[in-house]
């Protein structure tokens, strides 16, 4: 018995009585789950028993990527910041605005972009917490199966991947489909082939592309437009990044244009060596994801075409640009839909790594990449195990034979 439970039983007797816990005892006992120790783990032998639980997987998940959310903070406000400025504007318009007026707006200020930054980032976050917790929490009570701690991993993350100044009903509805169609239609939390966030912003994606894919998105301010490094280099290639003012080392550390939280390739390595050490994530998905891009970037710079700028972008600006960072170490490793054999992760990352450069050179038109190839990749997941565990069967035979 879960110590909410018990709690109830102890504090308002009524409230138990009658069936009432029984209808709603997913909802208690996941925030019994969330509070304390799960009740579902071994205690005595002949079990194995590990220190990892699926509470503390996720939580380690959530912890990797507070490098990403804090830089997504601070690189919003600065470029909302930088914005006004070249506006020749010295506050923000509408509430957000009011609120920091005692800050300011000096780009210069760490604080006042990370201010900046927080008001922007807050609200998607909470929008994502709590329609995406509803559903949830409905799934759970009809069901009668606990909620666990994975959907905060996916709020945190789809937050995350998300352009700074999208209306909140769009995220609500982004969110939903993750959770409903990319999810729980799957029997919920470790059935689903997808990765929900992920989903969810594929969505977004192709439900309202003029909103979320023009040049306005991307910097927090009304009326000032520019285009992501990526974008730029579709038309331009690396010469013409380089003219709009950004260098590798800029792109490398984040401090340029785009998605919330997937500008820095410096705070998901950071990431990556957490989760790598702590055992959470494959470095396996992610050295064949590197490998893959890097690959198929010299294939096509040995080919080169006059046309198109990126065959002939190098693999160290195909690193930093977009969402491929992120991607690798968050999206990718996705322990539920991505391949569970070694074998198979090798192949499950050179398959995204090589489609991520060869989408994004052969259609300049959907220059990010990174999230199609890790769906398309995850459809594979399955079969790419299944192969390699029959390649292993028929090795057996044969040394049997």
């Amino acid at each position: 018995m879960g110590r909410l439970r018990e709690f109830l039983d102890q504090v308002a007797p009524r409230f138990s009585k009658g069936g009432r816990y029984e209808k709603y005892g997913a909802l208690f006992e996941m925030v019994d789950t969330l509070l304390y120790t799960p009740k579902d783990v071994t205690r005595l032998s002949p079990h194995v028993r590990d220190a990892i639980d699926l509470k503390r997987v996720m939580s380690f998940v959530v912890l990797a990527a507070l490098p990403c959310m804090f830089m997504a903070m601070w690189n919003t406000g600065y470029q909302a910041n930088l914005a006004l400025a070249d506006l020749g504007l010295d506050s923000a318009s509408g509430w957000r605005g009011f609120l920091l007026t005692p800050v300011g707006f000096d780009p210069g200020n760490v604080f006042a972009c990370m201010a900046h930054g927080l008001l922007y980032f807050l609200p998607v976050y909470i929008v994502t917490l709590a329609v995406g917790g509803v559903w949830e929490v409905l799934f759970a009570i009809v069901r009668n199966h606990e909620v666990n701690e994975g959907f905060f991993v996916t709020s945190l993350l789809y937050a995350l991947i998300l352009p700074p100044d999208i209306p909140l009903w769009q995220v609500a509805i982004g969110i939903s489909f993750g959770v409903v169609i990319g999810k729980e239609v799957f029997g919920g939390t470790g059935k689903n082939i997808f990765n929900p966030a992920l989903l969810g912003r594929a969505f977004l994606y192709f439900a309202y592309p003029a909103e979320i894919s023009g040049d306005s998105v991307w910097v927090a301010v009304d009326g000032f437009t520019g285009a992501t490094a990526l974008s730029i280099g579709a038309e331009g290639g690396v010469a013409g990044i380089e003219a709009a003012g950004t260098t590798w080392m800029q792109a490398f550390l984040g401090v340029m244009s785009g998605s919330l939280g997937e500008t820095s390739t410096l705070a998901c390595l950071i990431g990556a060596a957490f989760l790598v050490v702590t055992g959470i994530a494959s470095w396996r998905i992610m050295v064949g994801v590197f490998a893959g891009m890097v690959v198929t970037a010299l294939l096509f710079n040995a080919i080169a075409s006059a046309a198109n700028p990126l065959f002939a972008m190098p693999w160290h600006w195909h690193l930093v640009l977009g969402g491929f960072a992120f991607g690798m170490v968050y999206m990718a490793t996705d322990p539920v839909s991505a391949a569970q054999t070694d074998a198979g992760r090798w192949i499950f990352g050179l398959l995204i790594g090589a489609l991520t450069v060869l989408i994004r050179v052969a259609n300049p038109a959907f220059p990010e990449a990174i999230m199609m190839s890790i769906l398309f990749a995850n459809i594979f997941a399955p079969i790419i195990d299944h192969g390699v565990v029959w390649a292993n069967v028929r090795r057996r035979r044969k040394r049997r034979a």
